[in-house]
């Protein structure tokens, strides 16, 4: 099990789904929402919106998730923790091509990290239909 004070701040980044169900919108469909944050400070670093469509996220929205992070901190983690539920082949391939290296961990041994974002999700949006 993991747990932020085994990390050092901008050593590793967690990128998980904050949603617990598909976020609807009238005009562009489902989405799920791709964050990454620090697992050291816990802070959100960026959010992607991907479509429930799509099997993963896409290489571009991969590109933007990793430079919000990056525009966050100006450096690049050592680490990046994936949980072992989620498809991020492509995810994986961009944090390797810019000297990340990618772990993959159970989605139970990240809930210390992201179970206080994911309430505080649903709390402020509850899953309702947005516009």
């Amino acid at each position: 099990m993991h747990s932020p004070n085994q990390f050092k701040v901008n050593e590793a980044w967690i990128v998980f789904r904050l949603n617990d169900a598909p976020i609807s919108t009238e005009r562009d469909g489902d989405f799920n929402v791709l964050t990454i944050m620090d697992a050291a400070s816990r802070f959100i670093l960026g959010t992607e919106f991907v479509p429930v469509s799509s099997i993963e996220a896409s290489q571009l929205e991969s590109r933007r998730l990793l430079k919000a992070a990056r525009s966050h901190k100006a450096q690049l983690p050592r680490k990046l923790l994936l949980p072992d539920l989620i498809v991020a082949d492509t995810l994986k391939k961009e944090a390797e091509s810019l000297g990340i290296s990618v772990i993959r961990v159970p989605e139970e041994d990240l809930s210390v990290f992201v179970e206080e974002a994911r309430e505080g999700f649903r709390e402020h949006v509850g899953g309702g239909r947005t516009q």
